[in-house]
């Protein structure tokens, strides 16, 4: 899994414009997370594709777009997951690296779940 951290125009349209790349370039978004940033009128949106390739690819695309203000691949160190896990209790949150996430879900089996990657 390889995750994408784009800083973008924070208004209507950009999420459709930036997923059209990913559409014309038939690249599945495995993840996405998207909000305000440390930037006004701006977001950031992380997301994360299958296969280096794609990501590299995704990325030279997206940075043509006149609303994306940067596009980069994280590495790996700099990346950490989520997940929303709905349990008999009630809804839990998770934080942590991406093994200790997936070690979590698979000892608790939640009745219904879901992950994704993150990263600054």
């Amino acid at each position: 899994m390889h995750v994408i951290s784009l800083v973008v125009k924070n208004e209507f349209g950009v999420m459709q414009r930036v997923m059209g790349e990913f559409t014309r370039n038939k690249i599945n978004v495995e993840t996405i997370v998207v909000g305000k940033c440390e930037t006004p009128g701006r977001a950031r949106i992380v997301l994360s594709v299958m296969g280096k390739d794609s990501a590299e690819t995704a990325i030279g695309r997206l940075e043509r777009l006149q609303d994306v203000y940067s596009a980069h691949l994280v590495e790996e160190g700099g990346q950490s997951a989520y997940a929303l896990l709905y349990t008999s209790s009630g809804n839990v949150g998770v934080v942590g690296g991406s093994d200790q996430v997936e070690e979590i879900i698979e000892r608790t089996k939640p009745e219904k779940y879901v992950k994704a990657l993150n990263a600054l």
